[in-house]
């Protein structure tokens, strides 16, 4: 998967990089986020599989709200078996909406800090192992790279 990514372009295919995650690991929706200079929300640059009602809601999320914002204030990954069913309250209510099952949202890092996070879920219930934790890492690493190096470009 990561190996397919093109480093070298000055505009990532984010769309290509999202759907080549979601298909390693056998998910249907996807979402990746970049935080605002402040620190302080999350602006959706990515998408896939989020049902268009829910589009608004996912634009802009504050640091603490949700699972991607959870993981960003958190500096860790973010976990639900099955979002239909979150009984530790970290999910809006309107992420049951999506229909997914398991999710997980990690935090995408540069230089020590948040940058943005990415989020994968399947339509089933699904506990992610510790391995598919350190593989979904590895991709946000792999974004963090594409980020920054935009970053650089946009000067």
């Amino acid at each position: 998967m990561l190996e397919a990514w093109h480093m070298n372009h000055a505009t990532p295919d984010w769309s290509a990089i999202l759907r080549a995650i979601l298909a390693d690991f056998g998910c249907q929706t996807g979402t990746l986020h970049r935080s605002t200079p402040d620190g302080r929300t999350l602006v959706l640059v990515c998408q896939i599989g989020i049902p268009a009602n829910l589009i608004d809601r996912i634009s802009s999320i504050p640091y603490g709200k949700g699972i991607a914002g959870a993981a960003a204030e958190r500096e860790q990954p973010v976990t639900l078996c099955n979002l239909q069913q979150d009984l530790e309250g970290v999910a809006r209510p309107d992420a049951r909406a999506s229909g997914v099952g398991g999710s997980i949202a990690v935090p995408v890092f540069a230089r020590g800090k948040v940058i943005g996070t990415l989020g994968i879920g399947m339509a089933a219930a699904h506990e992610f192992s510790a391995i598919e934790r350190q593989k979904i890492e590895a991709a946000a690493r792999k974004i963090a790279e594409l980020l920054e190096n935009k970053a650089a470009c946009d000067g």
